[in-house]
């Protein structure tokens, strides 16, 4: 496997920015987004719209996005299905947002879990969120120190958000309804 590693084509933003369809770019590897099912999109569009609601009469100088690319490097970018952040926002996040969440589906669970994750982590997002549609059920993540620690399983349960100066809630009952 190394030799084929080390044959591999490399692959830039500025390459990445040339190609059509939806991709993520992780250390010069291309990934293919696969088209969400009906089921993720209607998770992704609840969380945004309960989120947006939050943020607008809570944290007003922070915004909720869905399916936004996430320079994370001149190799990586990535796409969270939902995030916050209380940075400007043009067309794409070129700082780590405060809260990601990406919707588990059995394609991308590996993807999601692991690599995703230990991106998230070594760029200092302080919140992931692993939704997983079929169970019903999000993995809440929390960066203290150094490395993602599980802070909460939510089912049916509200969990806030800390944002650094402002607090934002989110009732997962209601998503899964």
């Amino acid at each position: 496997m190394g030799v084929v590693h080390k044959y591999l084509p490399r692959y830039t933003y500025e390459d990445y920015k040339n190609w059509q369809g939806d991709w993520e770019l992780i250390g010069g590897i291309p990934y293919a987004l696969a088209s969400p099912s009906f089921k993720h999109q209607r998770i992704v569009g609840k969380i945004f719209r309960y989120l947006d609601e939050e943020l607008e009469e809570k944290c007003p100088d922070c915004v909720v996005g869905i399916d936004t690319n996430y320079i994370v490097s001149e190799d990586t970018v990535l796409r969270p299905d939902v995030f916050i952040t209380c940075e400007r926002v043009e067309d794409k996040l070129l700082k780590p947002p405060k809260v990601v969440f990406e919707v588990i589906s059995p394609s991308t669970r590996e993807k999601d879990e692991y690599l995703k994750k230990e991106i998230y982590e070594r760029e200092g997002v302080p919140y992931l969120v692993l939704v997983y549609p079929e169970l019903g059920k999000a993995k809440i993540f929390k960066l203290p120190d150094r490395g993602y620690r599980k802070i909460f399983d939510a089912v049916r349960d509200e969990f806030t958000f800390d944002l650094g100066g402002c607090e934002v809630s989110l009732n997962f009952g209601r998503v899964w309804e």
